[in-house]
């Protein structure tokens, strides 16, 4: 019992861990495919079946998200024990309920379920088995280590409740500690297209020089016209891949290579915080590269410009809505792609 007791702290400490190491927000990570959940277990039953001694086991698991705040897993596991030439083997068949407190990377969870119970009791001349009805409770936290990979470990007790008097008791009480792997079938839903935000250009032309009198009026003074430029509707549904045609980067391609001192030209990626925190920085990322490129393909100079994606850093709202589609359209504004202001002086007669 000592060593069941040892194991379970050591899986609390294991979820406090990972709790304080956790420094990204994967706010709203919420995969609502199925997944597959093989285990291992370490078990400890009570004296109703007469072995005092700790049991190991494994299992399989099938499971769903079936909202942003509860999970559905089910399926078998199996647990043996042996002491003094007597063997004890427990299998269950059951559905479990597991209420997620966040869904973020670090997810810690309350479980509760029922389901079916065999025990089996055997020594030189006994062979008891008994098939009962179960109820069971629990905590433990899912791990998030990509999107498609997690882990799970959790402390529970199943209270059976026999059905005859083959162990001469009305119930039992085992106690197990349960660590699985889980894969996702399939990836989370792709993220909304990125929209550019464009600004207008304004437009600053000097007065012209005054007329002296009685002197002749002078040649015209030369005007200045200041231009800020940047990109819209760059990309297509969930891709790095520009549209074509793109008369807004045209734009800018003409206006650098029409004046040389518009240098250290910054394109910045941005997304907004859905999915994991690998994959929003390497689609901003590839982004701001493609803007690059097309620039670069245009005849600027690829010294001239650097690109770089931010991930969903810097959002521009902040939204907290727990429908998924009203989260994904209150969330629009952080996702785009910005050209820091381009200032470009050029004489006009």
């Amino acid at each position: 019992m000592k060593k069941f007791k040892k194991i379970a702290i050591a899986v609390a400490l294991l979820g406090s861990a990972s709790a304080f190491a956790q420094t990204t927000d994967y706010s709203a990570y919420y995969n609502p495919s199925w997944y597959i959940a093989p285990s291992v277990n370490v078990s400890k039953s009570d004296d109703t079946f007469g072995v005092d001694h700790n049991g190991s086991g494994g299992g399989l698991r099938f499971g769903k998200a079936i909202s942003p705040t509860w999970d559905l897993q089910f399926g078998p596991t199996f647990s043996r024990s042996s002491n003094n030439g007597r063997t004890y083997e427990q299998t269950t068949l059951g559905a479990d309920a597991l209420y997620m407190f966040s869904r973020n990377r670090f997810r810690p969870f309350v479980l509760m379920g029922a389901g079916v119970q065999q025990d089996k009791v055997r020594s030189p001349g006994l062979n008891d088995s008994s098939t009962s009805p179960y109820i069971n409770a629990g905590l433990g936290f899912q791990y998030s280590f990509t999107d498609r990979f997690a882990f799970q470990a959790d402390v529970r007790r199943v209270h059976g409740f026999l059905r005859d008097n083959a162990f001469n008791s009305k119930r039992s009480n085992n106690d197990y500690v349960t660590a699985s792997l889980i894969y996702y079938f399939d990836r989370p839903a792709p993220r909304q297209v990125t929209r550019v935000v464009a600004e207008p250009a304004p437009v600053i032309i000097a007065a012209p020089a005054p007329v002296p009198a009685p002197m002749p009026a002078p040649a015209p003074a030369p005007r200045f016209e200041r231009i800020t430029l940047s990109a819209t509707e760059l990309f297509a549904f969930d891709s790095a891949t520009l549209r074509m045609p793109q008369p807004k980067l045209d734009a800018i391609a003409d206006a650098l290579s029409g004046s040389s001192g518009s240098d250290n030209l910054t394109i910045t990626g941005y997304t907004d915080r859905l999915g994991s925190d690998q994959y929003n920085q390497k689609l901003s990322q590839e982004r701001a590269d493609a803007v690059k490129a097309y620039l670069a393909g245009k005849g600027i100079n690829a010294s001239r410009m650097n690109a770089q994606g931010k991930g969903e850093s810097n959002p521009v709202v902040q939204c907290s809505q727990k429908n998924r589609a009203a989260l994904i359209q209150c969330l629009e504004p952080n996702r785009r792609v910005e050209v820091e202001q381009i200032t470009i002086e050029r004489r006009v007669q």
